[in-house]
This record gives structure tokens, C-alpha cells and sequence, in this order.
């Protein structure tokens, strides 16, 4: 209805304004403005914004369940290499690390395959950056080496969920 209004408004302020601007009656010029009216009216037939509401919600409860189950197992993980780190027993720490490396790059593919359906296209590329930031600091080694206790574990992750989960945690908020 605003559209209407607002294209009925502009289309009664071109044409004063053709009327005011030019002093000569039905001239050329007049009559050319006439058809610049009719333009606004075209943009009340617009057909409104595609609703993604039913299945943006499906898509963010499969999603917070990886976000729970999945990274949990991350977790376990990264808490059993700590342990074989602490216990200096390294062959077993460097196991634990590529099964905790293992089970961040399985979240990025659920990630993905979970967001690649969705309807939404926003969604659908936060997704995409989102898995992305799953699988690249799956394999950045240099992440698993520098937590050694529980604390690093913490600041770590402290710092690295919000950049994993934001693409597609500020449109699964709404």
C-alpha cells in the first residue's frame, strides 16, 4: 500500500512539475514528461520478498544440533590430546590431535551440507564461509600445537567459535 501511495505521490509531483516548469501550454515538451508518470505506477505490480522464515528455522535446528553434538565431540577430543601432552605420551597426543582434526572438518561438511539446501540464499553462502573456517582450522596444525592444557583449550576456543558459528549464528538468531 505504501508503494502505491508513494508512486501515486511521485507520479502527482512529475507532473505539477512539468506543468510549473515550462510556461508554454501542450507543448512537446510537456506531453514528453506525460509518459515519466506512468513509470512509478509500473513499481506497485512488484511481487513481494520470497519468505524463508519455515525453512531457515529447519535448517538452523539441524544446525545447532552440529553445533552441540558434533563440536562436543571436538571437545573429547582436544581434551584427551591434552591429556597424552601432559602425560608426555606423544604418539598418542598426535592421534587424539588428528581425530580432533578429523571431527572439526566432519562439523565443516555438516555445515555445508546442511546450508547448501537451504532456501535462503544468504544462508546458503553463510554456510559456505562458515564450513570453510570448519575445514581450514582442521588442518592448521599450528592451532593443535599451541594448546597444551585446558586453559589454552579455553582461550582457543573462546576465540575461535564465534568465527567459526557467526556467518550463520546472526541468521539463525532471528
Amino acid at each position: 500500500m505504501r508503494t502505491a501511495l508513494l508512486a501515486v505521490s511521485l507520479g502527482g509531483l512529475l507532473l505539477a512539475g512539468a506543468a510549473c516548469s515550462n510556461g508554454d501550454n501542450g507543448s512537446e515538451s510537456t506531453a514528453a514528461r506525460a509518459p515519466a508518470a506512468a513509470a512509478p505506477s509500473a513499481a506497485t505490480t512488484t511481487v513481494p520478498a520470497p519468505n524463508y522464515y519455515a525453512d531457515t528455522r529447519k535448517v538452523c535446528a539441524r544446525l545447532d544440533k552440529i553445533f552441540h553434538a558434533d563440536v562436543a565431540e571436538f571437545g573429547t577430543a582436544m581434551g584427551k590430546m591434552i591429556a597424552y601432552k601432559e602425560a608426555k605420551q606423544a604418539e598418542e597426543a598426535e592421534q587424539a590431535r588428528k581425530a580432533a582434526s578429523k571431527q572439526l572438518k566432519e562439523v565443516g561438511a555438516k555445515v555445508r551440507k546442511e546450508t547448501v539446501a537451504a532456501q535462503d540464499p544468504e544462508l546458503k553462502q553463510a554456510g559456505a564461509v562458515s564450513a570453510t573456517k570448519f575445514s581450514k582450522s582442521a588442518s592448521d596444525k599450528a592451532l593443535f600445537d599451541k594448546v597444551k592444557t585446558a586453559k589454552d583449550l579455553d582461550r582457543t576456543l573462546n576465540a575461535k567459535m564465534p568465527d567459526w558459528m557467526d556467518p550463520v549464528a546472526g541468521l539463525c538468531a532471528t
